[in-house]
C-alpha cells in the first residue's frame, strides 16, 4: 500500500491531513473518548516539509468558515482588552522582528519602504506600519468585509493615515491582489498569525513572492505544532481563560519552522542562511507582562520567522 511521504502532507486538505496525521501515529484505533486533545498530539515528533507538487486545488486561500467566524470578531477588534487583547501586545514585537531581519542591510536613508500586509484584520500592524518615517505605504489586504469596514473606520481617526497611498485596505485574497492593486511588488511582506488559519500553506506562501521585490523580506508569526502549544493555545487560552474565543484556531493547521526553512528552502528566489536570509524568533505570553522572546521557544509556541528573496 502506498504511504503519504511527509513532503507532502502539508499540501492536504486540513480535513485528510487530520485523519493522515491520526491514522499514521496510532497503531490500534482509538477507544472511545470524551477528551478533547486530538488524537495525533501524543507524537512527540512531526517533521515533514511544505512542497510545491500539490494536487489540483483551488486558487483562493480564503475559508469561508474563517471569515464568518472573525467577521463575528470584528466589533471589539479595537479594543485593547477584548478579543484581540493579545495581538495589540505582540504588535511592537512585530515591528522589533522586522528591524532584525533589516539590520544587516544598507540603504539610502531616503529610501521608503512598501509594505503588504496579508490578512490585515482590523488594522492593528497596518496603520502602525503606515505611521513610521521609512514607509512610503502600507497596502493591507484581507478578505473578511466587516473587520475591514472596522479597519477603514479606524483609519479616518488619524489624518495622516488618509493621505493618498499611505494606507491602502483592499478586499482580496494575495491570489487575487493584482485584480486589484495597481501596486503589484513590495519591499516587504507581512503574514502575521495568519498561517494557522491556511488549510493549504504552501501554495498561499508561494503566491506571495511573485508581489516581494529582489532583495525584501517575507515576515511572519504563526505557532509550532507541540503538545505544549495544543495546550496553551487551545486548552487554556480558548476553554479555560477565554483570553481567545473559542474556534480561533484548529491545532492541526500550526506549522513547524522547520516545515516553513524547508519550503524556503525549495525555493531558488529565496535565501536561508542563517542571519542574513533566514531568521526566527521564539516568543511567550507572560500574564502581567505580555509577549517576552524566549530563546528555543520556537520549537514549541509562537515563533516570528522571516525569509529574504535574493536579488
Amino acid at each position: 500500500m502506498a504511504t503519504l511521504g511527509p513532503k507532502h502532507l502539508l499540501e492536504l486538505p486540513v480535513a485528510l491531513r487530520r485523519a493522515a496525521l491520526s491514522q499514521a501515529l496510532t497503531p490500534i484505533a482509538p477507544r472511545a473518548s470524551h477528551s478533547r486533545v486530538p488524537t495525533s498530539i501524543k507524537s512527540a515528533r512531526r517533521q515533514y516539509a511544505t512542497t510545491d507538487d500539490a494536487a489540483p486545488h483551488s486558487q483562493s486561500s480564503v475559508n469561508d468558515a474563517e471569515v464568518s467566524h472573525f467577521n463575528k470578531l470584528a466589533s471589539a477588534w479595537w479594543d485593547p482588552h477584548g478579543s484581540s487583547r493579545l495581538l495589540h501586545l505582540m504588535n511592537p514585537l512585530r515591528h522589533d522582528f522586522i528591524r532584525r531581519c533589516t539590520a544587516q542591510e544598507v540603504r539610502d536613508p531616503a529610501e521608503k519602504l512598501d509594505y503588504l500586509d496579508i490578512g490585515c484584520g482590523g488594522g492593528i500592524f497596518a496603520e502602525s506600519a503606515a505611521r513610521l518615517s521609512n514607509v512610503a505605504s502600507v497596502t493591507a489586504i484581507d478578505p473578511t468585509p466587516e473587520v475591514l469596514a472596522i479597519a477603514k473606520r479606524h483609519q479616518r481617526v488619524d489624518p495622516l493615515l488618509l493621505e493618498p497611498n499611505r494606507l491602502t485596505y483592499l478586499q482580496t485574497s494575495i491570489e487575487d491582489l493584482a485584480q486589484h492593486s495597481a501596486k503589484q511588488q513590495f519591499d516587504i511582506i507581512t503574514v502575521f498569525e495568519v498561517l494557522e488559519h491556511i488549510q493549504r500553506p504552501t501554495p498561499f506562501l508561494t503566491s506571495m513572492l511573485q508581489h516581494l521585490k529582489p532583495g525584501g523580506w517575507l515576515v511572519g508569526s504563526t505557532i509550532a505544532r507541540t503538545p505544549i502549544s495544543w495546550f496553551t493555545t487551545k486548552l487554556v487560552a480558548e476553554d479555560i481563560l477565554r483570553m481567545v474565543p473559542r474556534g480561533t484556531h484548529d491545532w492541526n493547521q500550526y506549522i513547524q519552522p522547520q516545515e516553513l526553512r524547508d519550503w524556503a528552502r525549495g525555493r531558488q528566489e529565496l535565501s536561508t542562511s542563517d542571519g542574513l536570509g533566514w531568521q526566527v524568533m521564539g516568543v511567550v505570553y507572560v500574564p502581567g507582562l505580555g509577549w517576552k522572546e524566549i530563546n528555543g521557544s520556537e520549537s514549541w509556541g509562537n515563533y516570528f520567522f522571516g525569509v529574504k528573496k535574493t536579488g
